[in-house]
């Protein structure tokens, strides 16, 4: 069984000031829950100094955008060597990177190849919009995402992938448990043709879109689901830690 995996993807959301309040208020309650990978992925602007915040503690850092490039004149970008001393994870291809900065399935591969590259542990998202779930083509989609993202990348190396549907994020409309397993275990499958049957079990899968306190359970009961990534919920002290701590008791009663 896999250690749970629950990651915060705090968006544009925080200034340094406000991710330190933050971290503080859910710092030591996180520490206390056990036999959960706990991820915060605050904004580069405060990666800093939330390392310092954690450090000594089980909470694990990651940021949320990469670029591909370990140099040069790219006004803006953050390079895959300035976050390796920073974090240990970052989530890439997320949809609203795909939506809003035309990130293409090239664009997520050179950047996944690159985080490997230096140690970091991509977060991959994947997922499909409101019109191409309601024509069926789920399966297509995610599969075709899945095949670029991974191009040519022999060895996963802790890569880590995040099932969001396009059309569940920040609408408050979550899939189903059930969908979402479906979703997720095709999603291993596809894997297992690509790097074979224990990877594709070694691998983690996440679900994100509109997790909530109130629904976490749903998902992380699932057999194919691993933990979550979590958008809104996760500037919220409270529900952050009640997501996670309902990860670890999930966790226990299976393990027995």
């Amino acid at each position: 069984m896999h250690v749970p995996l629950i990651a915060g993807n705090w968006k544009m959301n925080t200034t340094v000031s406000e991710a330190i309040e933050l971290v503080s208020g859910m710092r030591r309650g996180l520490d206390q829950i056990a036999h959960v990978d706990k991820v915060i992925c605050p904004p580069f602007i405060s990666l800093a100094a939330v390392r310092e915040l954690i450090k000594g503690s089980s909470i694990k850092l990651g940021a949320q955008n990469i670029y591909f490039e370990e140099k040069g004149a790219y006004t803006g970008e953050i390079s895959p060597p300035m976050l390796a001393d920073l974090c240990e994870f970052v989530i890439i291809g997320h949809s609203e990177r795909r939506q809003y900065f035309d990130e293409t399935g090239e664009i997520v591969n050179k950047k996944i190849q690159a985080a490997l590259r230096v140690g970091l542990k991509p977060i991959l998202c994947i997922g499909e919009r409101l019109e191409e779930n309601e024509a069926g083509r789920t399966e297509e989609v995610v599969t075709e995402q899945l095949g670029s993202s991974l191009a040519g990348i022999d060895y996963l190396n802790g890569l880590i992938i995040a099932y969001e549907p396009i059309w569940a994020i920040g609408t408050g409309k979550a899939a189903t448990g059930e969908q979402a397993n479906e979703t997720i275990g095709l999603i291993r499958r596809n894997i297992a043709k690509l790097y074979g049957k224990r990877i594709a079990q070694d691998v983690r899968i996440l679900y994100g879109g509109s997790v909530t306190a109130a629904n976490a359970t749903e998902f992380i009961n699932q057999p194919e689901i691993d933990g979550a990534l979590v958008g809104g919920a996760s500037l919220k002290a409270n529900q952050f830690l009640s997501i996670v701590k309902q990860a670890a008791e999930i966790r226990q009663l299976l393990s027995g």
